[in-house]
């Protein structure tokens, strides 16, 4: 018999309605403690989703952890990568949470305002961030990266930095298809900060 106190947390939803500790299963349950122990700390977002199957949900929550929290690339690079997946899937709930990480990890206003609004980078990036930036574009557009693209990469964050911004990229692909399919709500007083792009 489980002895261990209910967590205090908070789920939002709009199709996948929020879960109650009373209506979860031992697996579910499990998941919800992995979540609210790590470094997240919180349910807010795919999780309430992610808990459906909470055998994926476990793998995804372990994946995203380490995508967001381990990864070889420096804090900025990482928001950026998480930034144009979600302009790429207009994923608003994702936005509107790694925008402010983004802005305070360093990433200019200039260069955010620019992917929300589907404009061209800046001249005057950085050259690791003009790296990040055109990588994620063409894998986001073309599906596939050129030689040059890959070989700048790898000369600036080495084979293991290019796998973890693919990480990040699959992992947030996953956040924002689910948030999606939810039509997860923003928080009260939040509102809608990209718009569909044609």
């Amino acid at each position: 018999m489980n002895m261990q106190p209910q967590p205090d947390f908070e789920m939002r939803g709009n199709r996948f309605q929020p879960l109650t500790w009373q209506a979860m299963t031992a697996e579910q349950q499990a998941m919800t403690r992995a979540v609210l122990d790590g470094k997240r700390g919180s349910m807010q977002g795919p999780y309430n989703v992610l808990l459906r199957s909470p055998e994926v949900g476990q793998l995804a929550q372990q994946f995203g952890a380490q995508t967001r929290f381990n990864s070889s690339l420096p804090l900025a690079l990482n928001e950026l990568a998480i930034l144009m997946v979600a302009r790429d899937w207009t994923a608003q709930f994702v936005w509107w949470a790694h925008r402010r990480i983004a802005e305070e990890a360093g990433l200019s206003t200039a260069l955010i305002q620019a992917i929300a609004t589907g404009q061209s980078a800046p001249e005057d990036l950085l050259p690791e961030v003009r790296v990040v930036h055109r990588f994620c574009s063409e894998l986001l557009r073309h599906k596939q990266v050129s030689d040059a693209t890959y070989a700048e990469a790898v000369s600036h964050f080495g084979e293991r930095g290019v796998v973890d911004l693919m990480a990040t990229m699959s992992y947030y692909t996953l956040v924002c298809m689910s948030l999606n399919v939810d039509g997860y709500p923003l928080p009260e007083g939040a509102h809608a900060e990209l718009q569909t792009l044609t």
